[in-house]
């Protein structure tokens, strides 16, 4: 055999064990970002970015995701398969290296894969670690291969179990309830979205995702198979479907640059948002970084050289910005990086610099060849820079406006704020409560304290139709920025949010427990989504949960949040009960409405966060935007209860 042909040789030598793994069950927020939802799910993206990788180097096009019945998940794929021979430096078989030592896998060796995915090399080990029992099969040369785990110590020696014409791994795995203690129920949705986006990002594989938990009325387990021949292209459309679009192509490229690979793919539409979403190495870098920063800079070069030499900026009396460039605009930008370095307070901003200038130098001759061959699309993009750049210089005086009114700047805090006398912004909560009336009630029940009450008049704009500079001349938001004490906007970004000075740690949405209520809290969401994401990316954002029920009998009375506790405490009392719905946080009192919702010993908050950022910008457009029929499609399956009269 050649030296290259051995050097790419895939066998246990490939395999380089780097450390144990004694203390991941210790810590192993350190491992997976938290021991909560998140991290639960990331289990099951580590072992299929396994599966991955062997597609990213061409050894694999068929992957399978499975909730079993016991909630335990399978992950199988028709890769080369696990080495199973001798690891020389450890003395067992490379399988029971890679199950069970940290950082111990194929991508640590160059020679096997160029670039991989993964949770900055963990992978399935620390699965293995935090499930109380994993089984892992491999199907390679001819044979079938299998060893278990119990909680990441081997129940047997690697053993052969018999012949297999097939190739592959097969990863089963229940996560451990010791470790998991909130939840260890997977979540069909969440999973699948993040088995879509892969399909996205690495065209021609087909991911298949099958929920075995239940069967529909045709006794048939829900089940979605998830391939895209276009990869980024038909991303971005699905994205987009729900906005209507200003120019009909898909801007795209795909190729190397400086041996980066670098995948974008761009389109305009009629909104004021800009959204791009950026990965690495198929992780979704929310953080941005290098490879971001080189596609605003391509972009911006390239159709400011453009619009000057139209001659179309020639009446502008003031600067065009790269903003301007930006709105209206949805953008993927997908890189590989061999040896990504990541930065951030969630490790999630790329921070390598040679791909800004290959990112950079990609997105310039993509949108270069494309104006010069759609002169007509040309016009309309620059047209669109035009009216965002007149409407933006409208939006800085109504945000100087809003800075102005800033407490830390001597602007004085707003008129309805009822605020609170602790200081400290990590003890300080905002309730920004629906109506005059249920402010006033809720003013009167808080803790003063530590408990402020903002009153919100209405319901606030739809930041998702308005234009900037309607944002923040908007009484609502401005109070809202007001109070909350941030400054925003950046060279770079005019919506960036500065956190520094944020005078509460908790904000807290508290509306009906109804329709209206329902949708003043989507209005509030979709708010911060686009113009305070820092704020909900950083756990600050809550939801109050208001009780729906007070069920009475004599002296004794319970609080019910839902059809189902009701009944069953209507039932405990057996008979002669009154049952009063609230029907808004107006029909209580000062002291129910403590009690029951804002009581931190009694309460309930659901803290809003971003699981999957692609998926919350798709979900916020159709719910907020102009199309009708998606947004009825999706009440309609996921509503609870709905009366839909249009």
């Amino acid at each position: 055999m050649s030296e290259e042909a051995n050097k790419k040789k895939y066998s246990a030598d490939s395999i380089q064990a780097l450390e144990g793994i004694e203390h991941v069950r210790m810590r192993p927020s350190m491992y997976i970002g938290d021991v909560g939802v998140r991290g639960l799910h990331h289990l099951v993206y580590e072992v299929v970015d396994n599966s991955i990788d062997e597609a990213m180097g061409g050894h694999c096009d068929t992957i399978s995701v499975t909730i079993n019945e016991d909630n335990s998940i399978t992950v199988e794929d028709n890769g080369r398969g696990i080495p199973v021979d001798m690891h020389k430096k450890e003395g067992v078989s490379a399988l029971e290296v890679v199950m069970t030592k940290i950082g111990a896998g194929g991508k640590f060796d160059k020679d096997s894969y160029k670039v991989s995915g993964g949770l900055h090399g963990v992978g399935v080990s620390v699965v293995n670690a935090l499930s109380d029992n994993l089984k892992a099969v491999v199907h390679r040369d001819g044979k079938i291969w299998e060893q278990e785990y119990q909680r990441g110590r081997t129940s047997y020696p690697v053993k052969s179990t018999g012949t297999s014409d097939k190739r592959g791994t097969i990863v089963t795995f229940h996560p451990d309830s010791e470790i998991f203690q909130q939840t260890i129920e997977f979540n069909y949705d969440t999973l699948a979205n993040r088995m879509r986006e892969l399909a996205y990002l690495n065209k021609g594989i087909n991911i298949t995702i099958t929920d075995r938990r239940e069967k529909d009325d045709k006794g048939e387990f829900k089940s979605e198979t998830f391939f895209s021949e276009e990869g980024l292209k038909e991303f971005i459309r699905f994205l987009d479907g729900n906005r209507e679009p200003l120019i009909q192509n898909v801007i795209s490229m795909e190729g190397e640059k400086n041996d980066i690979p670098v995948e974008v793919a761009m389109v305009y539409n009629t909104s004021y948002t800009e959204n791009l979403h950026s990965y690495v190495n198929n992780i979704n870098t929310h953080e941005g970084g290098t490879h971001l920063s080189g596609f605003r800079r391509g972009l911006t070069t390239t159709l400011k050289k453009y619009a000057d030499a139209s001659g179309m900026l020639d009446k502008i009396k003031f600067e065009v910005s790269g903003d301007d460039f930006r709105e209206g605009l949805t953008a993927i930008v997908s890189v590989k990086v061999a040896e990504p370095q990541f930065e951030g307070q969630t490790k999630t901003k790329l921070g390598n610099r040679e791909v800004s200038a290959a990112v950079s130098q990609a997105v310039s001759e993509m949108l270069t060849n494309y104006l010069e061959e759609h002169p007509d699309d040309a016009k309309i993009i620059v047209q669109k820079v035009i009216l965002a750049a007149q409407a933006r210089h409208a939006a800085t005086k109504a945000r100087e406006m809003v800075q102005r009114k800033n407490p830390m700047s001597g602007g004085g805090l707003p008129g309805k704020l009822a605020d609170c006398s602790d200081q400290d912004p990590e003890r300080c909560e905002l309730f920004l409560v629906e109506g005059d009336s249920a402010g006033g009630t809720a003013k009167m029940g808080r803790d003063r304290n530590i408990q402020a009450i903002l009153p919100l008049r209405g319901k606030i704009l739809n930041v998702e139709k308005a234009m900037q500079h309607k944002v923040f001349e908007n009484e609502e938001i401005k109070n809202i920025y007001t109070a909350l004490g941030v400054t925003i906007g950046t060279e770079e970004d005019s919506k960036a949010l500065n956190l520094e000075k944020l005078r509460y740690h908790k904000v807290v949405i508290m509306c009906d427990a109804d329709v209206d209520g329902s949708h003043i809290e989507t209005l509030i969401l979709t708010f911060f989504f686009r113009y305070m994401r820092e704020l909900v990316e950083n756990g600050h954002v809550y939801i109050a949960t208001p009780p729906l029920y007070l069920v009475k009998k004599g002296s004794k009375k319970q609080y019910a949040w839902n059809d189902k506790e009701r009944d069953e405490i209507a039932d405990s009392y057996s008979g002669g009960v009154s049952i009063q719905r609230y029907k808004g946080l107006g029909e209580m009192n000062a002291e129910q409405l403590w009690e029951t919702t804002m009581n931190p010993e009694n309460r309930t908050l659901r803290q809003v966060t971003i699981e999957n950022a692609t998926e919350s910008d798709r979900i916020f457009s159709m719910l907020m935007g102009d199309e009708v029929p998606p947004r009825r499609e999706f009440i309609e399956k996921n509503a609870v209860y709905a009366n839909i009269d249009a």
